[in-house]
């Protein structure tokens, strides 16, 4: 079993309020039972927020990596348009 250690915190009304209502709804067993879900939550987030990150990066690398040619925004809308141009006939 992991060791626990007792923390003191200050909420905003609000949020206390919340906890203590989700509490006495039978959500939770306790406040601390609460609390320990949200930390979870949290740290899920910020890991989930990050592997976000870490692909966009890879991406962004994947892409600065990419051997073919540059384009300017004029050459890409020229090709779009010879495109465009080809399928109307």
């Amino acid at each position: 079993m992991s060791m626990a250690e007792k923390l003191s915190i200050t909420l905003p009304t609000e949020m206390a309020d919340a906890i203590k209502a989700r509490v006495e709804a039978g959500l939770y067993g306790s406040t601390s039972e609460a609390m320990r879900a949200a930390v979870r939550a949290l740290l899920r987030d910020e890991e989930e927020h990050e592997e976000r990150l870490a692909a966009i990066r890879a991406r962004v690398r994947q892409s600065l990596d990419d051997p073919r040619p540059s384009l300017t925004g004029r050459e890409v809308r020229k090709h779009l348009n010879s495109l465009y141009a080809k399928h109307q006939s």
